[in-house]
């Protein structure tokens, strides 16, 4: 299967920039990319979100002051700790939920692995398997251990052992604290997607007993890791110390603020806050890079033969930070650690941390023409906002996290790169908004975007509708009623949902506050309640404009005005009937060509299911488009965009590119 997989890709690979090139060279010649500078931004008309004043610092309400040691021979980590969590809601907590996420690699009856299909974002399986145990968890103020009384399982699936709920002796109060002391030991599997280890690499990741989040109603975020959905937590302070063999390097969440030699081992201490999580990684063979970008310091680890990959991320990353900071606000922390993984671990590449992202791809990446270390590292540096900072839940609404950010990141690639932003070589050009736009436009009435990560039937619908879609929704808003606009109404969103767990309605709010209830509405729809769109042209006529004949009673007397002859006469006539098919209603503008290669535009606001054009010209009408620029990209079918009344052999052409592009490039699509 994996074999089968890789062949698939390659051949999809072949295929789009083939097509791609066909479409390019039909239209003509393509737009030049922009040189790619270490520190440029794409030029904005004004400062997204300014006004805006982004949020203070949240509650901690779950911190972590934890000790592990990591045993490289067996890839175990034994722990111990406090977990100091205060009940923010606002009734009394007769009970704590915890996630083990390590145990969905426990065994094969986990929800994340029970599947024999590929249901994951990699497609591996488990080997070597992983888990947590938990040896003692003793709440301090109420002097009991809690762990002996857990309720075994996960509630709802007692195979499942990723959600254990653990019964209070006593109700903690709303605002009160509670105190736990904890031994655990973790056992890594060889990785998987988002932990493991692969040889003497180890990305230690969701590897310690975790509280999950109470909401403000008294209602528990707890779920079961699914292998289509992430994390969700609150906010804390964490207090890491680790100790590994002396030869590993480390790099990990938030600053290291000591580091010391035990014999053969290296201790080293980190704090970090306020985040909602902890990820490391270790490994002997990394070769560092650092850099200061504005206030963060940022240290780029990679594997010795990767120099030239070294140096397109760290040039993403030095752009990616500024840019993104006077977008969405402010990067609050002092430290950024980016990691390339190994080769041979290239399934922990691509995720995202509090302040550590890893990237990931072979050596010779760099050579092949496609933007991958650009987008890989963007699309993960973004998620320190659409992630981090504003912390939406990934299982209920995993397109606040994975929708926007790709919307974010195709804004950036095109910017920066411009008709290559995806690939750029061997004369062809594609550009990653056009890529996102056909894998999301097959698919988009299977389930709504918005959905839970759970409820989609598998990664391949996850990724076509949570990231292509929702990019691709955010992109039409931003060509149809300006960048701009759209930009600041995100610039709005991060900011004054920042730290704050936003739903869905944060973002459709900000979006109407900026450009109005026509565009939120098309954005909610395209979202929500699995909207669409197709702009159809339909019925083009043109005629000679004629002089009245018949019969006409005049204050002189009647007369008869002959009809003329058709051949001759002055101006020409058209009518364009353009109809639009879905419930998304979005302004377009019409275009009509004459014979003569005169073009004229009317305005359609969208509005009802049909619009008239009557146009009045020179020479006869010839060809009709709808949306001649493109901007709606959630338009589903192209190919009904345009209609002809007489031979044009490059319009025909690119038509026929476009519908082979299509055709082809749907039968690859996720």
């Amino acid at each position: 299967m994996a074999a089968r997989k890789k062949l698939a890709e390659a051949l999809a690979g072949v295929a789009l920039f083939v097509l791609a090139g066909a479409v390019a060279r039909a239209a003509g010649p393509p737009t030049q990319p922009q040189a790619p500078s270490p520190t440029a931004a794409p030029a904005a008309a004004t400062a997204p979100g300014a006004g805006v004043p982004s949020a203070e610092q949240p509650a901690r309400l779950a911190s972590y002051t934890l000790a592990a040691r990591l045993d490289t021979a067996t890839h175990r980590i034994s722990a111990t700790g406090t977990i100091t969590w205060r009940n923010a809601s606002r009734v009394p907590a007769h009970e704590l939920y915890l996630h083990l996420y390590l145990n969905a690699f426990k065994n094969q009856r986990s929800l994340y692995l029970r599947s024999p299909f590929d249901e994951g974002r990699s497609g591996a399986h488990a080997q070597d398997w992983g888990y947590v145990d938990v040896e003692r968890l003793v709440a301090r103020e109420l002097g009991t251990d809690l762990w002996p009384t857990r309720v075994p399982g996960t509630p709802d699936d007692p195979n499942d052992e990723t959600d254990v709920r653990l019964p209070l002796p006593r109700a903690v109060e709303p605002g009160a604290t509670l105190t736990l002391d904890l031994g655990f030991s973790a056992k890594l599997p060889v990785i998987v997607e988002r932990t493991g280890y692969y040889g003497d690499f180890h990305l230690v990741a969701q590897w310690f007993p975790k509280i999950a989040r109470l909401d403000e109603d008294g209602t528990w975020a707890h779920f079961r890791f699914h292998p289509q959905a992430e994390f969700y937590a609150d906010f804390g302070d964490y207090d890491v110390t680790l100790d590994v063999p002396a030869e590993a390097v480390v790099g990990a969440t938030g600053r290291l603020v000591e580091t010391r030699r035990a014999g053969a081992r290296r201790i080293e201490r980190y704090r970090a806050g306020p985040v909602h999580d902890f990820a490391w990684v270790a490994w002997p063979d990394f070769r560092e890079r650092r850099a200061r970008i504005g206030a963060v310091d940022v240290r780029l680890l990679y594997p010795p033969d990767g120099e030239k990959s070294a140096d397109i991320e760290l040039g993403a990353v030095t752009r990616g930070l500024t840019h993104f900071s006077r977008l969405y606000g402010d990067y609050p922390y002092s430290t950024l650690t980016v990691v390339h993984p190994p080769d041979a671990a290239a399934a922990a590449g691509g995720m995202e941390y509090p302040t550590l992202i890893t990237t990931g791809g072979p050596w010779y990446t760099p050579w092949l023409g496609a933007r991958a270390l650009e987008s890989v590292t963007l699309h993960e540096l973004l998620h320190q906002w659409f992630y981090g900072i504003v912390a939406t839940d990934e299982t209920r609404f995993p397109f606040l996290d994975e929708g926007v950010t790709t919307y974010a990141e195709l804004s950036a690639l095109d910017a920066y790169y411009g008709s290559g932003s995806a690939f750029h070589g061997l004369g062809y050009d594609v550009q990653a908004t056009a890529l996102a736009r056909v894998f999301a436009a097959k698919r988009g009435e299977d389930v709504a975007v918005a959905s839970p990560a759970a409820e989609f039937p598998g990664f391949r619908s996850l990724a076509a509708l949570v990231y292509s879609r929702t990019g691709t929704a955010l992109e039409t808003i931003a060509r149809v009623y300006g960048r701009s606009k759209l930009e600041r109404a995100l610039g709005r969103y991060a900011r004054e949902q920042r730290f704050a767990h936003p739903g869905p309605e944060a973002l459709f709010g900000a979006v109407r506050a900026e450009l109005g209830e026509q565009a939120a509405r098309a954005l909610e729809l395209a979202l929500v309640r699995r909207g669409r769109v197709d702009f159809v042209v339909r019925e083009l006529q043109t005629a000679r404009e004629r002089t009245p004949a018949g019969v006409f009673d005049e204050k002189t007397g009647r007369t008869t005005v002959p009809a003329a002859d058709p051949a001759t006469g002055g101006h020409f006539r058209g009518r364009v009937v353009v109809f639009r098919h879905g419930d998304i209603e979005l302004p377009v503008e019409v275009e009509l060509v004459d014979t003569g290669g005169r073009r004229t535009r009317f305005h359609w606001d969208g509005q009802g299911t049909h619009h008239v054009v009557d146009w009045r010209g020179d020479a006869p009408l010839a060809f009709a488009t709808v949306d001649p620029e493109h901007r709606v990209l959630l338009d589903d079918d192209l190919m009904n965009n345009g209609s002809s009344l007489e031979p044009m052999p490059a319009l025909r052409t690119l038509e026929r590119a476009l519908y082979f592009a299509q055709l082809g490039l749907g039968f690859f699509a996720p």
